[in-house]
């Protein structure tokens, strides 16, 4: 049986922190998803088709990794999918704390997926999202916090 996970996030914008955990997770699923999801009472930087953009230019030589979005609930979109498995990434104990009832509360919506958590490398623990947009919007060299693959002078922000 094919075990695929689903790989949920907003990625405004994807990480080498993101790309760490989905590289590392490759050896235990046949297929990761990484699914954007579209959250109408959240202003994005990135446009919804940039931020997929940007992840599939990361995994462009990786058939076993697709790149989709989704709106409504993540258990919904992983029994649609046929994927069985949530896949997370940890950088600290709130992390953890915020991540666990969540994982609870999937679970009792949909027994059937089982969310998996890796924690971050340790030189990923500062990096998230947030910061790297920041620096983004203040001009800054945030290349450094996001794949290689990933040119951040072809991509405006929405807001900008």
């Amino acid at each position: 049986m094919k075990r695929t996970a689903v790989f949920p996030g907003s990625f405004d914008p994807f990480t080498i922190g993101h790309e760490g955990i989905v590289r590392r997770a490759l050896c235990l699923f046949d297929e990761i998803i990484i699914a954007v999801g579209a959250n109408a009472l959240k202003k994005s930087y990135y446009s919804l088709e940039t931020r997929k953009e940007m992840i599939a230019s990361v995994f462009k030589d990786e058939p076993r990794i697709k790149v989709d979005h989704y709106e409504g609930l993540t258990v919904d979109y992983c029994r649609r999918m046929g994927a069985e498995y949530l896949l997370r990434g940890l950088r600290t104990a709130a992390d953890f704390e915020f991540e666990r009832a969540i994982a609870q509360v999937n679970r009792t919506l949909e027994p059937t997926v089982e969310s998996v958590f890796l924690l971050t490398v340790p030189e990923h623990t500062s990096i998230n999202s947030t910061i790297v947009r920041d620096i983004i919007r203040s001009g800054g060299d945030a290349s450094r916090f996001v794949p290689a693959a990933i040119d951040l002078r072809e991509y405006r922000g929405e807001d900008l």
